[in-house]
């Protein structure tokens, strides 16, 4: 070896070991970011002709797993999805109550049962009626009330689609502007890691809302693909489409035309079901929560509110009340109308003949609905047969309930278990996937940066870098040997 080529060699050696140790000092600091990806230094002998020049640096290749991150993105878009509908499940159960509470539905049924007796034995006590048009207004509040919380649901779901398509159309145009930048990055033999690890922030910050599938492209770009192979990226980027509404009521439906759906490039797609492009993610699960979760929920506190109206509208229930004529309970006043069921819940209303804040009177719970004047102070004919009605086994016209006669307390226990199951069926897919998600990351994060490692790759550069620093310090004396001669 040259005097000419051992410093080349060392020279060669110094730079490569100082790029190294940069690299693993950038794996080191990023150890715990997220979307970074493992730095290694790719290094080649250099040589003149047959004699070794030291080495030279090829690049640096960022390491990632593709096939792992896929499998955690679909963990991830899963863990979102029955999250976001077992937050939904809960506050519809909230809403209903729980029957330890008296605040529940079961207890306000209670409640007006026991009023019901109370009054019964002193319908002369203007306090006990009193007490009956009390607990007959909370129940009904109560169901509008639960059928408001769903209806809030549906609107808060529809807004957030609207902020899903919104942020998924923003990281698809960024991700397909840094797939130009890497390639630019590549072309003019520069590292693009840096870009890499910025685009992986944008796919890992989407993959919860829409199940992602990334496919490696020629000069570091990527393709996205949607779980069923609809592309989002594979050229320039797709574009999601929604109209999102002020507010959702009772009577919008997807079906119905009065909510929108979803479009893709302009073209309408499902929003439900294994085919649909974007199943799987929180977004279809928030498309879920819209259009048939809280509208199944609103279905069921319907059927119960035309339940508590059929119960007290019923002819031997109230003999004072003219054919078609409302009972205790009304539609916003009204007698119900089969064919305006959706919505009834939020109507559900005490019967204004007996609420003296209404211009009602209170004997009316006592002496009939529909009387003209006061009757005996001692009658308990109606009152018994109110505490009856709600009693008595009956078939539950709608909702879908299980066919079977059950009293107006079973109803509403039946009502609460059906949410209450469906709640804890999205809790249990909630920790399987969230599960799942774990421990696909920490399979990733094993694969990544392994710290310990990286010291020990920085104490070997160290050392080489001191070696070749002595080999140039060896050369240099003897150069100065030599011009000494």
């Amino acid at each position: 070896m040259t005097i000419s080529s051992g410093l080349s060699s060392a020279l060669s050696g110094l730079t490569v070991a100082s790029k190294a140790v940069e690299v693993i000092s950038n794996n080191i600091a990023n150890a715990t970011t997220a979307g970074y990806g493992r730095r290694e230094l790719i290094t080649t002998a250099r040589a003149l002709g047959s004699i070794g020049q030291g080495v030279q640096i090829v690049g640096v290749r960022r390491e990632a797993d593709l096939a792992l991150q896929n499998d955690r993105h679909s963990a991830e878009a899963g863990r979102d999805a029955s999250g976001t509908l077992a937050k939904a499940l809960k506050r519809i159960e909230t809403a209903i109550g729980t029957p330890d509470t008296p605040t529940s539905l079961q207890g306000r049924v209670a409640a007006l049962d026991a009023a019901l007796i109370e009054a019964a034995s002193r319908p002369d006590s203007e306090a006990r009626l009193r007490a009956v048009l009390d607990a007959a207004g909370s129940l009904a509040a109560h169901v509008a009330a639960a059928g408001e919380t769903v209806q809030d649901l549906r609107t808060s779901a529809d807004g957030a689609i609207a902020s899903s398509v919104a942020g998924v159309n923003d990281a698809l145009r960024r991700i397909a502007d840094l797939n130009g930048q890497i390639r630019s990055t590549l072309g003019g033999q520069r590292d693009a890691s840096a870009l890499m690890d910025q685009r992986q922030q944008l796919i890992d910050g989407i993959s919860g809302v829409i199940p992602l599938r990334a496919v490696d492209r020629d000069n570091g770009q990527i393709a996205l693909f949607t779980a069923t192979g609809a592309p989002l990226i594979d050229g320039p980027p797709a574009v999601l489409g929604f109209a999102p509404a002020a507010m959702v009521t009772a009577d919008m439906s997807l079906a119905g035309g009065t909510l929108s759906g979803l479009t893709l490039n302009g073209k309408p797609v499902a929003t439900g079901g294994d085919n649909s492009p974007i199943a799987g993610g929180s977004l279809a699960a928030q498309f879920a929560l819209r259009d048939s979760v809280a509208p199944e929920a609103q279905r069921r506190l319907d059927a119960v509110a035309r339940d508590l109206i059929a119960r007290f509208a019923d002819p031997g229930t109230d003999a004072t009340l003219p054919p078609g004529a409302p009972g205790l309970f009304t539609d916003e006043g009204q007698a119900f109308d089969p064919l305006s069921e959706t919505g009834l819940a939020q109507r559900l209303a005490v019967n204004a003949a007996a609420d003296p804040a209404r211009g009602g009177a209170l004997w009316r719970l006592r002496d009939g609905l529909g009387a003209g004047s006061p009757g005996l102070g001692g009658e308990t004919g109606l009152l018994l047969a109110m505490q009856a009605a709600l009693a008595d086994p009956r078939p539950t016209a709608s909702g879908g309930f299980m066919a079977a006669d059950r009293s107006f307390a079973a109803l509403a226990s039946d009502l609460a278990s059906g949410v209450a199951a469906d709640r804890v069926s999205a809790e249990a897919e909630q920790s399987f996937a969230a599960a799942r998600s774990s421990a696909l990351a920490q399979e990733e994060a094993a694969q990544g940066v392994d710290t310990d490692q990286e010291l020990q790759a920085l104490l070997m550069m160290e050392e080489a870098y001191a070696a070749n620093a002595r080999v140039i310090q060896t050369i240099g004396g003897m150069i100065d040997r030599l011009l000494e001669m």
